[in-house]
């Protein structure tokens, strides 16, 4: 008796951003998965999915972050339940797919008696069942060393180089801190057909701190031209505030902020509003509640870019390839 083997594609969602991966399945032609997520009065959360899975090439996707009075917390364990019943109901291969990876900035000991959080997160995944990670634009590319198996790191740079394109002329993109130097000259570089240059923010984080960071400097020629700086993440909103109003004092005509996830914590909205960034552009990794919609931000979707690195990792083909062999080292 001759045997067929098919491969299967089985996509499932937590329930902190359905909606990316509602698009992302439209993108991809197949339908999300019933995951038959129940939470019980004490909190505690059950998985059982409403169909067989077995042999199936599963993909969970969640992104980490807190939203209807659930914490990020929730979001993690959440999906790491799904894994678990995934690998106990005899999937083939599991890939965590994690748009915005929580924890993320907690790479390192900064200080004495400090946690290495991100790194705990990626055993958590491995410990859990997924064999394979997805996430975009992680907060230092260090983190995928720490999941012991392949990850693909995606990039939202294509999405939002395109929105430049269309949308500017002669633009300055601007790092606003060191680190962030070599992914603003790659997008400099791209630009450089509509007459882009390169510039950086010098800046000090002071000791034992949290989410402060003091902007002083601008290394480059800003006068008379739109400056737009570029980040993988909006949270508190106060550095990327503080750079623009040094661009703006050294003769920016006009200020543009663009990051990928839109984190967007404590007073973030407030501090965007008055200041004098004129447009905030994201992508919708993160989900945008309506009280945090206001008329600066525009958001770009990134799901036909998951969709395509999804489809790649299905089909066991290159996933570089979709940036040109430039997507995050």
């Amino acid at each position: 008796m001759e045997k067929v083997t098919t491969k299967r594609m089985s996509l499932y969602s937590g329930q902190t951003h359905p909606a990316l991966a509602q698009e992302v399945a439209q993108h991809l032609g197949t339908e999300l998965g019933n995951p038959g997520l129940v939470q019980f009065a004490n909190g505690e959360i059950r998985c059982r999915f409403g169909e067989s899975i077995r042999g199936s090439d599963v993909f969970i996707m969640q992104t980490h972050c807190g939203h209807g009075g659930r914490s990020i917390n929730d979001a993690i364990m959440e999906q790491l339940i799904m894994i678990d019943a995934a690998y106990r109901a005899s999937a083939k291969r599991i890939t965590a797919v994690c748009p915005f990876y929580g924890y993320a900035r907690q790479d390192r000991k900064a200080e004495g008696r400090e946690p290495i959080t991100a790194r705990m997160v990626a055993d958590l995944f491995k410990a859990a069942g997924a064999k394979r990670m997805v996430s975009i634009d992680l907060h230092s590319g260090q983190i995928q060393g720490f999941f012991e198996g392949p990850v693909d790191h995606l990039t939202a740079m294509p999405v939002l180089e395109n929105f430049v394109r269309q949308n500017a002329k002669s633009p300055v993109i601007v790092a606003p801190d060191a680190g962030r130097i070599k992914v603003a000259e790659r997008m400099a570089s791209h630009l450089s057909d509509i007459g882009s240059d390169l510039a950086f923010i010098y800046k000090r984080r002071p000791k034992g701190t949290t989410n402060v960071a003091e902007a002083k400097e601008v290394m480059g020629d800003v006068n008379g031209r739109l400056c737009i700086l570029n980040d993988d993440m909006i949270d508190s909103g106060g550095t990327i505030v503080s750079a623009a109003e040094v661009l703006m004092a050294r003769g920016a005509t006009e200020v543009w902020a663009m990051a990928t996830h839109a984190v967007l914590s404590g007073p973030a909205i407030e501090r965007l509003q008055n200041s004098v960034i004129s447009k905030v552009v994201l992508t919708n990794t993160l989900p945008l509640p309506p009280e945090k919609q206001i008329d600066k931000i525009q958001v770009l979707s990134i799901a036909p870019l998951i969709a395509d690195a999804l489809n790649a990792v299905f089909e066991d083909a290159s996933v570089s390839e979709i940036f040109g062999g430039e997507n995050q080292a």
